[in-house]
């Protein structure tokens, strides 16, 4: 597969941009697991042209990353195009704009999923963004708005037209959020049309191994990107493409493996936020490195209400020293299948 001028392989593996989840941190990990693609969180276009703090330090690519995207979202065409020449700068491997995120403060604005009601402004707002920046420019939208409007297959040859160099499709509908089963059959229609010649990436409820390899074999996708598995979870990436690679399922990792990863997690997170920020947003993380430990409710509430640095570490290297060759053999769905 290849995206501009980055040839990723025959089986790439994409980390999708979450909000407050996707930080530098927790991109490390995800690349030394082996994660193919990555994006920064997603940006506000209106928060980068305005120079705002947090949306302007998303923009910062280490070396270590590559390759990079940066997303960015908005609903207004001209504070899109002024903010992907912006992200241009930062020197990312392309620019991908949201049109799938369901929250319904971004939604109702007509930003992110939101777009899936106004297709004509979506293909516009594409248009101007492509015509604008020299990097390949993809797209990140769900299968349509609700189930009166699943019309992923006109709007992807609506985007290819505009000049998109690939396609992310989240196999749900706004109207879904995050619930029911991702619908991966429209994703495969969108891959197996004879007009779509980009590459298109799916996403939705890949939950490890065999569930990945179910979608690259039955629908022909040329990538995968993968999101709520992740979060606690970055060895996912390398349980993946061993899998695919060998056709063997790799053992859960140690208690003792997830310890030390937890506690490089939490070095590199204070490394790259600001007071306690750091701390709350890796509680995400750290609520599933030590999921299906057996008596764990205790521990589990010590380490998600301390705040302090040192203390998190006491518990970690308390779980370390009393779980270390514990490995679990649950694995259920993250997503209750």
């Amino acid at each position: 597969m290849t995206i501009g001028n980055t040839i990723l392989g025959k089986y790439p593996l994409f980390l999708a941009p979450m909000e407050d989840i996707t930080d530098p941190s927790f991109r490390f990990l995800c690349k030394s697991y082996g994660a193919d693609f990555m994006y920064t969180e997603f940006i506000s276009s209106d928060g980068l042209i305005r120079d705002g703090r947090k949306s302007v330090e998303k923009l910062i690519i280490y070396d270590f990353e590559r390759p990079m995207g940066i997303q960015l979202y908005g609903h207004l065409i001209d504070a899109m195009v002024e903010a992907a020449l912006i992200a241009e700068e930062a020197k990312p491997e392309l620019i991908d704009i949201n049109f799938g995120c369901p929250v319904k403060k971004i939604a109702n604005r007509g930003a992110g999923a939101g777009m899936l009601r106004n297709i004509p402004l979506m293909v516009k707002m594409t248009e101007e963004i492509v015509r604008s920046v020299r990097l390949p420019v993809t797209v990140k939208t769900r299968i349509g708005w609700d189930d009166s409007s699943r019309n992923i297959v006109e709007i992807a040859e609506k985007l290819q037209d505009a000049g998109i160099a690939g396609i992310t499709i989240h196999g749900r509908t706004r109207a879904q959020m995050y619930k029911g089963i991702a619908d991966w059959t429209l994703i495969g229609e969108v891959k197996n049309n004879p007009r779509i010649k980009i590459p298109v990436i799916g996403n939705g409820d890949i939950d490890g191994p065999v569930r990945a390899k179910e979608m690259f074999d039955r629908y022909n996708v040329d990538g995968i990107m993968i999101g709520r598995a992740t979060v606690g979870r970055p060895w996912i990436f390398r349980e993946i493409s061993h899998y695919l690679d060998t056709g063997d399922l790799l053992p859960e990792p140690s208690v003792h493996e997830k310890a030390d990863l937890a506690l490089l997690h939490l070095d590199k997170s204070i490394e790259c936020k600001e007071g306690k920020r750091a701390i709350f947003e890796l509680r995400r993380h750290l609520s599933n490195y030590f999921k299906g430990l057996p008596d764990f409710k205790e521990t589990r509430l010590r380490l998600l209400t301390t705040t302090e640095p040192d203390e998190i570490r006491e518990i970690i290297k308390e779980i370390r020293d009393r779980w270390g060759d514990y490995r679990s053999e649950d694995r259920t769905s993250v997503f209750g299948k």
